[in-house]
């Protein structure tokens, strides 16, 4: 795994259950321009291919995300920004 990868990786598996972010704010916070957790900027689950079934958006619900019609979170809600949170090294 490339030491990129693992930097996301890193992040990803820092996200609290219950929270979301979005691949824009894991691109800022490791300062590079450009997992279930992880939502497009809309709040959309574009990563639901590389899931089986609805297997994304059920693992959410179950941390208690709630999700309109058209599968996309509220980020005002759900939003979590590793800038935030996480100090880089």
């Amino acid at each position: 795994m490339s030491d990129y990868h693992e930097r996301v990786y890193e992040v990803v598996s820092s996200i609290p259950e219950g929270k979301v972010t979005t691949y824009g704010a894991i691109a800022r916070y490791l300062g590079v321009a450009s997992a279930h957790r992880v939502v497009n900027r809309n709040g959309e689950l574009t990563g639901r291919g590389h899931f089986p079934d609805d297997t994304m958006r059920e693992r959410l619900q179950q941390e208690g995300v709630r999700f309109s019609e058209d599968y996309r979170v509220d980020l005002s809600e759900y939003m979590w920004d590793p800038s935030l949170y996480l100090r880089e090294n």
